[in-house]
């Protein structure tokens, strides 16, 4: 069950509402922040110690939304890189990205069944704004966060369930992920905005943090071994986390300590625990309190620009505050050492 009836309740269009940083401390303080981070959490529990494989619930709109990205990737063959002069931007993605947009309405009406169609023009907004930015053909955190925002909404509206909670992550968001790093590679794009000391990749976040959540528990993974190469080849598939390191060793070269040095730090950290609750934190401070990420984020009346009440927001997805760690983990981490590494050194 949604938080709001699809049939009755009134949709508008997103529009974006943080226009300087004035309006960050707002923003933080919004129902869209408070339910996005609900959601966040929400799954990022749902799939503690689920890897890839694991096998979930899956709903018709959990089919169809693969379906809609399945055809999505199929725009991808058909229309090929041009050749042009500069060597990154590929303009072939404008015209994949076009097409996107003037078909998003028809491929939600397949994907979604009648009683969730009038939400569209709602939803539809989060969807075109889930790949990448036509003009200057980069990705980034911003373009994550907008499809992240669609299931969200899916949630809220009741077309996602409870029971869809671990599908929308290791099979809904994991298609995704294959889907835009095949615009990345096909296109050239580039990494959207600057990149500091705490970037974890050139384009993706919360794989790190859903995919350390799904190491969790599992016995026979340790941080420090996902710099192994044999790590790597026999989990990159059941795991979203080692997923992201096969992605960064095929498209970078060079030291990994290098130009992944964040990541190698947390190789360093004892336990998937400790990692998967400082990434959340990470997030929190790096993403969503950065204004060039947050200055693209459309709201609407699922996830409106307004102060969110005192008490918990009314989300479905039932979860801790945000950035709680749950009484059993925080009692885990106690007994752990506190200090974390600042680095590690592979083998």
């Amino acid at each position: 069950m949604g938080t709001v009836d699809p049939e009755t309740f009134d949709f508008i269009v997103p529009v974006k509402a943080v226009n300087s940083n004035e309006d960050m401390g707002p923003w933080q303080k919004s129902e869209a922040y408070e339910e996005y981070m609900g959601f966040i959490n929400a799954l990022n529990m749902a799939v503690k110690n689920k890897s890839n494989k694991s096998s979930c619930s899956m709903s018709g709109v959990v089919s169809t939304m693969l379906e809609l990205l399945e055809k999505l990737d199929l725009w991808i063959d058909q229309t090929p890189p041009v050749d042009q002069p500069q060597r990154f931007g590929n303009q072939a993605f404008a015209q994949w990205l076009k097409k996107v947009t003037e078909g998003a309405d028809g491929l939600l009406a397949e994907a979604l069944p009648a009683k969730y169609q009038r939400a569209i023009p709602e939803l539809v907004v989060y969807l075109v704004n889930g790949f990448g930015n036509g003009t200057r053909i980069d990705y980034g955190t911003g373009h994550e966060m907008a499809f992240l925002m669609l299931l969200c909404c899916l949630f809220k509206i009741g077309a996602l369930t409870q029971t869809d909670k671990i599908a929308a992550v290791n099979k809904i968001f994991a298609r995704y992920l294959a889907l835009v790093r095949k615009l990345q590679i096909t296109y050239r794009m580039e990494p959207a905005g600057s990149h500091g000391v705490w970037s974890l990749d050139d384009y993706q976040f919360v794989p790190f943090i859903w995919g350390s959540s799904q190491l969790i528990g599992q016995g026979h993974i340790e941080p420090k071994m996902f710099l192994e190469k044999e790590c790597v080849e026999s989990y990159s598939e059941e795991y979203m986390f080692i997923g992201c390191i096969e992605f960064i060793n095929k498209v970078k070269t060079g030291q990994f300590a290098e130009h992944s040095n964040q990541l190698w730090n947390i190789s360093a950290v004892p336990t998937w625990t400790k990692i998967n609750s400082g990434l959340l934190k990470m997030y929190k401070a790096e993403v969503l309190a950065k204004f060039p990420v947050i200055q693209h984020v459309m709201f609407g009346s699922l996830l409106p620009f307004k102060p969110a009440l005192p008490k918990a927001p009314l989300h479905t997805l039932h979860r801790p505050p945000p950035f709680a760690i749950p009484p059993t983990i925080a009692k885990e981490d106690d007994s752990e050492d506190s200090k974390t590494p600042t680095a590690n050194t592979p083998e």
